[in-house]
């Protein structure tokens, strides 16, 4: 809530989330809605952004180093008008740990896509997301 106060605000709640996938909902209300009586894309965008962020900063919290992570590029496709309630579901986390360990043993950046579908309750997808997210080690401070 903190982190992302905006996401909070328009209802953006992680529901599960482990080593490999993570799984975001939203419901379509007042404070989210376009004019065209769906959820606005910008929402969606935030909780698909978040079900795969979530799954990155776990992965650097986990390898006890310290990176830094940044979206390069992001792609988005809508298929039919968001309302109800979204789940935005993303199964790349074996992706982030490939990239993790390459930037940890050359200290290079690395960058790789991640993928984030929105359905609604019906199971009839929404929309699609897709990252580009950028990893790479913090330089150390010199005094």
């Amino acid at each position: 809530m903190l982190k992302l106060p905006s996401a909070w605000l328009c209802g953006v709640r992680v529901q599960h989330i482990d080593k490999t996938e993570c799984q975001v909902s939203v419901k379509h209300r007042w404070i989210n809605q376009n004019p065209f009586n769906s959820m606005y894309f910008a929402v969606q965008a935030m909780a698909a952004e978040l079900s795969t962020g979530a799954l990155v900063m776990n992965k650097i919290q986990e390898s006890n180093s310290k990176i830094s992570m940044l979206v390069a590029q992001n792609k988005a496709s809508f298929s039919k008008k968001a309302t109800g309630k979204i789940k935005f579901s993303c199964y790349d986390g074996e992706r982030v740990n490939e990239a993790l360990q390459k930037t940890i043993e050359t200290g290079e950046g690395q960058t790789f896509w991640m993928k984030s579908v929105g359905l609604n309750e019906d199971g009839v997808e929404v929309s699609v997301f897709e990252f580009e997210w950028t990893v790479k080690l913090k330089r150390k401070k010199s005094k």
